[in-house]
């Protein structure tokens, strides 16, 4: 099969390798759709191998692709043929630890305590090519009135969203500021607008904005077009602040305004990965009692609530979509989305195989 490698220095290649075949605790995936994330850019990127991001591995060249979604077609002998079965479709929780700690076993394998043993598609093999192995402690049963294409966004962007809004524990009155509107924003803003939380979606693209509208923001702002972005935000809540916030953009200055812009008792969830923040301690947390929250994706059980919420209201995932590709046009796919940041994925047309913001026909 032909796999996707990120080669490093925003080069890729298409790469032949052998089917894979299942170990007594797996399964194999045929991939249906996989997409493509921000993070990816990381190693797309890289001047170093994926060990420098500290997320295990070895730094052997791996098929690219942490968003899979899928139908099992191989078994291995020691699965649990009750609970998983040919043909079920399925998300991945696509990190791998122990097993057996503390955390593996409360669905949090990428906190395992003996630290995080593999990612999928960033130091093990992942989902942006045909086939995908992986043990079946890390599948999430897919409910057939979710596409293939939600649950690829659910297996991480959106599952990131709803870890941040499960940690925020918001009401139906509250305020949410929501800072950068890409995949993990534009996600917090569907799923908190659903909950009737009043949204404020902050990022610099217009188009953006108006998405973020359409998903159910009650306001959209543009921080290049606002003099005082905590201002603005404060005269929106009645001069008292937002009751929460979620960074998603990894700016330091939007992270500096996400806790400024809250009121007392308030409540900063961190979700964007890299970089760093400058804050004044004392006044701009301690003295208004601020809790700062940082948020690594979600759990497997979490990937499973995230999934049965979104199918239960309706929600319509499928539209933080924009672009689509085929497998052989890769190194076109990266490139745009390496400038433009837009989320892809693939269609699921009938005879075709959808992969992370590709296409490819069977044959």
């Amino acid at each position: 099969m032909k796999g996707i490698v990120f080669l490093g220095q925003r080069k890729l290649e298409i790469q032949e390798f052998e089917d894979p075949i299942p170990g007594q605790n797996d399964v194999i995936l045929e991939i249906k759709a996989s997409g493509m994330c921000g993070s990816d850019l990381n190693v797309y990127r890289a001047s170093e191998w994926p060990s420098s991001l500290l997320l295990g591995g070895d730094d052997k060249q791996v098929i690219a692709g942490h968003e899979p979604c899928g139908k099992i077609v191989e078994l291995g002998k020691n699965v649990d043929k009750e609970n998983f079965t040919k043909g079920m479709n399925v998300m991945q929780h696509h990190y791998k630890g122990c097993g057996s700690c503390v955390h593996c076993s409360t669905g949090w394998q990428q906190l395992c305590v003996d630290g995080v043993k593999e990612v999928f598609g960033v130091t093990g093999h992942g989902a942006h090519a045909k086939y995908m192995k992986c043990p079946a402690n890390t599948l999430v049963k897919l409910r057939e009135d979710i596409s293939f294409k939600s649950g690829a966004a659910i297996s991480c962007g959106t599952g990131t969203a709803w870890g941040a809004i499960d940690r925020l524990s918001l009401r139906s009155y509250e305020t949410l500021a929501v800072f950068g509107l890409g995949p993990v924003g534009l996600s917090a803003v569907m799923i908190a607008s659903s909950m009737g939380v009043n949204v404020i979606a902050l990022d610099t693209n217009q188009k953006r904005l108006n998405r973020a509208k359409s998903f159910g923001a009650r306001d959209i702002l543009n921080p290049l077009k606002s003099d005082n972005v905590v201002d603005a935000i404060k005269d929106l809540t009645k001069g008292l602040g937002a009751h929460a916030s979620i960074d998603a953009s990894s700016s330091p200055e939007a992270r500096s305004q996400s806790i400024k812009c809250l009121r007392t008792w308030g409540k900063a969830c961190f979700v964007g990965e890299g970089g760093n923040v400058n804050l004044d301690v004392s006044n701009d947390l301690l003295r208004k009692q601020i809790t700062l929250i940082g948020s690594w994706t979600f759990s497997k059980h979490g990937q499973y609530a995230c999934a049965e919420y979104i199918a239960d209201k309706k929600l319509k995932v499928d539209e933080l979509f924009t672009h689509e590709w085929k497998l052989g046009q890769a190194k076109e796919a990266y490139e745009l989305f390496d400038l433009s940041l837009i989320h892809i994925s693939e269609p699921t047309r009938q005879e075709a195989i959808s992969y992370a913001g590709f296409c490819l026909k069977k044959k």
